[in-house]
């Protein structure tokens, strides 16, 4: 299982994350009271998505001998919550020396990443209190 820990203190909303060896920062703009001094949240979750696509289209194409030279994922986030629904919107750009055939693949696979497919399944949370 993969885990992260947040830590906020004092400073309005600037929230450190680690991982086993990488801490990035989450904050909310200076409109709503943050420092603006990393990511929203809801900007780290579309990263979390976007990064994972573009890693699995890197993997399969390597994996194909396909000549993709790059790939860029921009995924917007949008939540309605009247019908209680959220919404991921993906642009994907390939390039490289790539048939249609293979462009068309590679966008199948792209629905196909381990984020993508946890987001889409039913999610359960399992929230516990530990003693500090």
């Amino acid at each position: 299982m993969s885990t992260v820990t947040a830590r906020i203190e004092r400073t309005p909303y600037e929230t450190h994350i680690s991982g086993e060896t990488q801490v990035i920062v989450a904050d909310e703009p200076f409109d709503v009271g943050g420092l603006d001094r990393g990511m929203r949240p809801t900007e780290l979750l579309c990263s979390a998505l976007a990064s994972c696509i573009v890693i699995t289209l890197r993997m399969y194409a390597d994996r194909k001998g396909w000549p993709l030279e790059s790939a860029v994922a921009h995924v917007g986030y949008a939540r309605d919550i009247e019908s209680n629904r959220s919404l991921f919107t993906t642009q994907l750009i390939l390039n490289g020396d790539l048939s249609e055939e293979q462009r068309l693949r590679l966008r199948e696979i792209a629905d196909r990443c381990p984020i993508h497919k946890a987001l889409k399944n039913p999610i359960d949370f399992d929230t516990v209190l530990i003693e500090p």
